[in-house]
């Protein structure tokens, strides 16, 4: 069978997948989501925190509580790295030194999940456990429960309320992530993924007799990361090693978790709008966006478009002879598709175009699918900018979904789409223009250019995948990169649960004549189109200094 071919049935066999798991994945989440009923250990944990379930919050109050949580997450894990040797099952490991436990800190509480240092050797099992794992969980149902409220803001009318962020934060962690969690990481072990809770010990890998350290719940931590929930790992080659990826089957179950509720969350909105049509348009968005960006990946390093693949016949440099050029290329595409930056191989050496097309992904927005909850209120603030730019092209006041979108909802929905390209480009100009900063670099010239582009890219849009090349822990680059990654989880935040608030006061306006159809194939070329344009205006000058100079040198 040819490699092209192979790749083919690989990403057909995923499609199919996702297609016959997003109805009751997204079904069931609806479920969770829109239920009166607390179970038992959910109730324990209201009292505990003294949150009364069945109380709703305005949107300030919501956003209040949003932010409260991740600061004191945040000081709870800057303080526990920065203690580990004090602590139990520290496993002999240094505290962890500010500036990188700042940068840990933050990236994991903004599910970012960039690692500026080794797993294996930097945290001890508590840490690993009682801080990184744990944040992998709840970071992820922040996002889930901040793209429900927004849900909530096109479905209500004529009220402040947009659920209780407490409720929805324990349901998403308790209900969705940890179920999923517990059987994918049964299924990973299966596949071979080390599990146990031993003292370290060396072992040689399959790298020719290479040594690492092995040690801690390697599995479920996978399975953690694979749901697009982190982008770190244990060892520090990530989803290449054989310990955190085995086989081919497994590296198709993890490009499968990746994308499992992403896809899924537009099925979850289409029923809590109630209108599930709405909900295929967005899907189709995601799938569109998604689909051409894979295929593009594929090609771009199936063609080997750069002068050492061209010499030895493949694309092979950094990639691992068990997945292949196009397996890496489609597990690169998802994981940079997404919030998940887990990686099966190094994009670095990618080709100059095929790591473009990475870049390319997390400066969509990380809307196609996005990340978990991310990816579907991005996408929806995509859609609400496609319907103003309609009704301007009409002369019109734009509606979605029965809500006007006027001043300030446009304003808002502005400010969220502005935020991580400011963050991207300014980061890379500062280290670019300083000579320090250039010393970072392994490569000069436009690859050196595109190393600086892809860090900043990855932490602004919270992705946490490497372009790799670069050195980034310095105090500079942990200060600068966790700058971003707060900034770039958190003012979007805001901006979208202000827009839910404007949305939920509103009366419904009832459709009419010259109301512009959201669910028809028009749409979705439309949202797909100003996804597309939105991007190109705003990074085509660096990418055209980066990947796209490297590619036609």
């Amino acid at each position: 069978m040819s490699p092209t071919l192979a790749g083919i049935l690989f990403i057909g066999s995923l499609v199919l997948a996702l297609v016959l798991t997003h109805r009751p994945l997204g079904d069931y989440m609806y479920r969770v989501y829109t239920g009166t009923r607390h179970n038992a250990v959910e109730r324990v944990i209201y009292r505990a925190i003294g949150v009364r379930p069945d109380t709703e919050q305005r949107w300030s109050v919501y956003a209040r509580g949003v932010l409260a949580f991740s600061l004191v997450s945040v000081l709870f894990l800057y303080g526990l790295q920065r203690l580990q040797d004090k602590l139990f099952l520290s496993l002999g490991m240094a505290p962890v030194t500010d500036h990188v436990a700042w940068n840990t800190a933050i990236s994991f509480v903004t599910n970012t999940n960039w690692q500026a240092y080794s797993g294996e050797s930097t945290m001890g099992h508590l840490v690993q456990m009682a801080g990184l794992a744990v944040q992998n969980f709840v970071s992820a149902s922040v996002g889930m429960a901040v793209a429900v409220a927004l849900v909530r803001g096109f479905a209500r009318n004529r009220t402040e309320n947009l659920g209780n962020f407490w409720v929805d934060l324990v349901r998403g962690t308790l209900r969705v992530l940890l179920p999923i969690a517990f059987v994918g990481a049964i299924v990973l072990v299966a596949g071979g993924l080390v599990q146990n809770f031993a003292e370290p010990h060396t072992v040689a890998t399959l790298t020719g007799g290479r040594q690492a350290i092995t040690g801690g719940p390697v599995a479920s931590q996978e399975v953690i990361k694979e749901l697009g929930t982190n982008g770190g790992g244990f060892y520090n080659t990530n989803s290449a090693h054989p310990f955190e990826n085995a086989a081919r089957w497994t590296d198709w179950f993890e490009i499968f978790l990746i994308l499992l509720i992403p896809f899924s969350m537009p099925r979850t909105f289409g029923r809590m709008v109630g209108q599930v049509r709405q909900g295929y348009a967005i899907v189709a968005v995601m799938a569109t966006l998604a689909l051409a960006s894979v295929a593009l990946t594929n090609v771009f390093e199936l063609s080997g478009g750069a002068t050492v693949p061209q010499a030895v016949g493949a694309a092979m440099e950094g990639k691992e002879v068990r997945f292949g050029v196009s397996n890496s290329a489609t597990f690169a595409a998802a994981t940079t598709l997404t919030s998940t930056g887990a990686v099966n191989s190094f994009h670095d050496s990618y080709t100059p175009l095929g790591g473009m097309m990475t870049m390319f992904n997390m400066m969509l927005g990380e809307v196609a699918p996005g990340g978990v909850g991310a990816g579907l209120y991005g996408m929806l603030v995509l859609a609400v900018i496609t319907v103003f730019v309609a009704g301007l092209m009409v002369g019109r006041t734009p509606e979605y979904l029965g809500k006007k979108i006027g001043a300030r909802e446009i304003k808002l929905a502005s400010m969220y789409f502005l935020v991580t390209p400011v963050l991207v480009l300014i980061g890379t100009a500062l280290a670019m223009g300083s000579a320090e900063q250039r010393a970072s670099m392994l490569n000069g010239g436009p690859h050196g250019l595109s190393e600086v582009l892809y860090a900043f890219t990855s932490a602004s849009n919270n992705n946490g995948s490497a372009f790799g090349g670069i050195t980034v822990n310095t105090p500079w680059y942990d200060t600068a990169l966790g700058l971003c990654m707060a900034f770039g989880r958190f003012l979007p935040i805001i901006f979208v649960l202000a827009l839910a608030g404007s949305l939920a006061r509103q009366a419904p306006v009832p459709e009419s004549a010259g109301t512009l159809p959201t669910h028809r194939p028009q749409f979705v070329g439309m949202v797909v189109g100003v996804t597309i344009v939105l991007v190109a205006l705003t990074f085509l000058p660096a990418l055209a200094l980066g990947p796209l100079a490297e590619g036609i040198h």
